[in-house]
């Protein structure tokens, strides 16, 4: 049995862990959000590690909003940087085990292969360079930690990509998405069974980083498709260019990630997109 610590409680992945914790009862879960836990403030963490005494801390807590944080550098640097080096301080100082998630945002999308963990980094974003630094902190702090970087993440709960194609396809005729983005859409609930199931094992590949995400290959045009597809709603889409799209943050244009090392280690198998969204798609109906 395992103590665990969930911070960013208010998240997609966070809501995830929380609704699947009753499918692993013999660990205790604690959540605390943003809003009771502000990570950049470094004694708030220290009194929230201290008070659980976890043996697992999970970092769902991030500032996600890609384009706000091109002229809010400073508010994505203290939740995705300093908020990290706290809770890795406190990590090791309590000698618990740090699940950290980043993101395909660390690269540059320049390959035309999918990226591997030994892969250079090259944020081309403010997000994606305050992840990078978040990861460099963990690393540089000596805690024990397992770094998960994954993609285009979705789910039946919070704000997302799924939710929004379906609302604007029975609200619109047609919508136009775009197509020269390509990567892997991932279910927030498979990442999240992942994580439980895998807890107590984690620490027998410490102070590694993976790439997780759904199998198979799609451009966010793709992706809106199957949406409105699976959906059975009328709506047309229609893929354009990123330039017909600008955005203030440039994202890659290619984040497929290399899952063969976390499949290997954990010998698991990694549901496809598409069989996933449907799952979700499913429960968004009910």
């Amino acid at each position: 049995m395992a103590s665990i610590l969930v911070i960013g409680s208010s998240g997609q992945l966070a809501s995830e862990l929380k609704h699947l914790q009753t499918h692993f009862s013999p660990h205790q879960f604690q959540f605390t959000s943003q809003t009771d836990t502000d990570i950049s403030d470094a004694r708030a963490v220290a009194q929230a590690i201290g008070q659980a005494q976890p043996h697992f801390v999970i970092n769902c807590a991030a500032y996600t909003a890609v384009d706000q944080a091109e002229t809010d550098q400073e508010r994505a640097t203290e939740i995705n940087v300093i908020g990290v080096k706290n809770l890795a301080e406190q990590v090791l100082k309590l000698k618990c085990h740090l699940i950290h998630i980043s993101t395909d945002f660390v690269f540059d999308g320049k390959k035309s292969s999918p990226y591997n963990e030994e892969d250079t980094t090259h944020p081309i974003s403010i997000y994606g360079m305050s992840k990078w630094k978040g990861e460099e902190a963990i690393k540089a702090s000596g805690c024990d930690y397992t770094i998960i970087r994954t993609s285009w993440l979705y789910s039946s709960f919070g704000h997302n990509f799924v939710k929004t194609m379906t609302k604007l396809g029975n609200e619109r005729e047609a919508i136009h998405v775009v197509a020269d983005q390509i990567g892997s859409p991932t279910y927030c609930r498979d990442l999240a069974f992942f994580i439980l199931s895998e807890l107590e094992h984690l620490p027998t590949h410490k102070n590694n980083i993976y790439h997780y995400s759904n199998e198979g290959v799609a451009s966010w045009y793709d992706f809106a498709y199957e949406i409105i597809k699976m959906n059975d709603l009328k709506c047309l889409v229609y893929p354009i260019p990123s330039t017909s799209y600008p955005r203030p943050a440039e994202r890659p244009s290619y984040s497929v990630m290399d899952k063969s090392k976390i499949k290997s280690h954990y010998q698991i198998t990694l549901p496809h997109w598409k069989e996933s969204l449907a799952k979700c798609i499913q429960l968004l109906r009910l």
